[in-house]
C-alpha cells in the first residue's frame, strides 16, 4: 500500500513518531545526513509529521508498505549501509532469532531535515 500524501488510505499508526528511530547509531546517521529512511514493523508516523533528535527537526515525506524481499541496494543506502547484506546483517543481530523473510512486510519512512 502505497502512500502518495493520502494518510486516509494506510491504517491507524501502530506507534508514535518519537519512536520511529531510536538507536544511538542510527539517530547519529541521520543527524549526519546519511540516513533518511527507516522500516518498521509498525507504522510510526504520517506524512508530516515531524521526527525531533537532539533538536533538530525532520519532516516525514513518504510512508508505504515493502516486503524485505523487495529491497535494493539503494534501499539500504538510505538506511543508512553501505550494501543491502550489511543492512541485513545489522537487522538480524537487532533482533536475535527473527529470521529474514522476504514476504515480510515493514513500514518504509522516509525523512529529510527541515529547513531552518
Amino acid at each position: 500500500m502505497t502512500n502518495e500524501n493520502n494518510n486516509t488510505a494506510l491504517p491507524p499508526k501502530t506507534c508514535s513518531v518519537d519512536r520511529l528511530v531510536t538507536l544511538t547509531a542510527d539517530v547519529e546517521k541521520v543527524l549526519k545526513g546519511e540516513k533518511t529512511a527507516t522500516r518498521r514493523n509498525g507504522r510510526y508516523a504520517d506524512v508530516g509529521e515531524i521526527m525531533t533528535l537532539q533538536g533538530k527537526d525532520f519532516v516525514v515525506e513518504n510512508v508505504y508498505s515493502q516486503s524485505l524481499g523487495e529491497l535494493t541496494e539503494e534501499n539500504a543506502r538510505q538506511e543508512g549501509f553501505a550494501s543491502l547484506e550489511d543492512y541485513k546483517q545489522s537487522i538480524l543481530s537487532i533482533h536475535p532469532g527473527m529470521p529474514w523473510v522476504p514476504q515480510m512486510k515493514v513500514w518504509v519512512h522516509e525523512f529529510r531535515p527541515v529547513e531552518a
